[in-house]
């Protein structure tokens, strides 16, 4: 049986499969894409039906921002963008869960970047203690909570905050969510991690703490009692 290093020493790349994309143009052409090597041949899509419909792109931003509490918000990079939004909703943080996305107001808000992979695999709950303890130091302001679109990591990240600092249940949260921002909808690898996530029994309103399933709960002796 080969190692890995010798399969990759010995793999050819004759034994690549050919690789064919058909896009669909605007005005409804379907062609085919087909990488040779370094080469593409594109022809018309001989399989296309006699009438297909294009699409209209949609360039407009995302401005809108949902309201889970009067200090935490919800949206997309769009908002996160706009200085005018930011300054309608009084922002003073923001936290950027995005991958690759600017923060272009540095010298006038405070920002946080925690970087998620938009993906069902990805552990959510390896990042939201440090989202969550951003969004509780800036409770005396206004923190939005943004993505690139809005619609899966930044709602999951604001599901758990839910969860663990305002002591609601999944579908509480969850629902809360949706209904500030309908268009929030978390991957499904998100939303097993969030429904399956037990929350600390104990904390205190000015408190919060994410520990994971599988992690032991601490406790203290202090000479006659453990806590």
């Amino acid at each position: 049986m080969q190692s890995l290093t010798e399969e990759i020493q010995s793999f050819s790349r004759k034994r690549l499969r050919k690789q064919c994309t058909r896009v669909t143009s605007l005005s409804g052409r379907r062609i085919i894409e087909t990488w040779k090597g370094s080469t593409i041949t594109v022809v018309e899509d001989p399989a296309a039906p006699e009438r297909t419909l294009g699409y209209v792109p949609d360039t407009s931003w995302d401005l809108q921002v949902g309201i889970i509490k009067p200090y935490l918000l919800l949206g997309s990079q769009d908002a996160a963008h706009d200085f005018g939004i930011l300054r309608k909703h009084k922002v003073s943080h923001v936290l950027n869960v995005a991958f690759g996305v600017e923060n272009v107001f540095p010298d006038l808000f405070i920002y946080k970047t925690v970087s998620i992979l938009d993906h069902p695999e990805a552990d959510l709950l390896l990042h939201l203690q440090e989202c969550c303890d951003f969004i509780e130091q800036a409770r005396k302001g206004v923190v939005l909570v943004h993505c690139n679109a809005g619609v899966s990591r930044a709602p999951a990240v604001v599901t758990g905050y839910l969860m663990s600092c305002d002591g609601q249940s999944f579908d509480d949260a969850l629902s809360l969510v949706k209904s500030a921002r309908p268009a929030s909808s978390p991957n499904p690898g998100f939303l097993e991690q969030l429904r399956n996530y037990k929350t600390p029994r104990y904390r205190t309103s000015s408190s919060c703490g994410v520990r994971a399933p599988w992690a032991p709960s601490a406790r203290l002796w202090t000479g006659r009692w453990w806590w």
